[in-house]
């Protein structure tokens, strides 16, 4: 006879995956290429920040970082499509109904990447600290806005 506390071992991890967020099912997935997209978006923006931060700024280093941001930042943009508010999104229906509001987030964030490429190839540290400072209120202002 099977022991319970081995038992409750044995279905307690099936029964936590069944607590977590649903799957993305829609052809195309579109929830889930657009929280990828913005999963690199992090990755390539957070070691600029831990950089400023630690004081090790590296000014080559930080060019290359800042292109590989750029090169990622139109990457989400494509997938709010008008029929991807669906869980698993994050995305608060205000990204559809104002949607003028949400392009010109948008737009700040792409205008605010781009400065930060030409504050990198300055490599001046304090316009890059600026420049970094600008993408971070983009991110930070959209999320406000538009996630929850």
């Amino acid at each position: 006879m099977p022991r319970p506390h081995l038992l409750l071992a044995l279905l307690l991890p099936i029964v936590l995956a069944g607590c977590g967020e649903p799957e993305d099912t829609r052809p195309g997935q579109p929830v889930a290429h657009r929280r990828a997209a913005f999963n690199k978006i992090l990755k390539a923006f957070e070691p600029m920040g831990v950089q400023l931060r630690d004081g090790h700024y590296d000014a080559d280093k930080f060019v290359t970082q800042s292109r590989q941001l750029a090169d990622l930042a139109d990457s989400p943009w494509p997938y709010f499509a008008a029929d991807t508010h669906y869980p698993p999104t994050r995305a608060k229906a205000a990204v559809w109904s104002e949607a003028e509001r949400f392009e010109k987030a948008r737009q700040d964030f792409l205008h605010a990447t781009k400065a930060l490429v030409a504050a990198a190839d300055s490599r001046n540290a304090e316009q890059v600290k600026q420049a970094y400072d600008a993408v971070h209120g983009s991110c930070r202002n959209c999320h406000k806005a538009f996630k929850d």
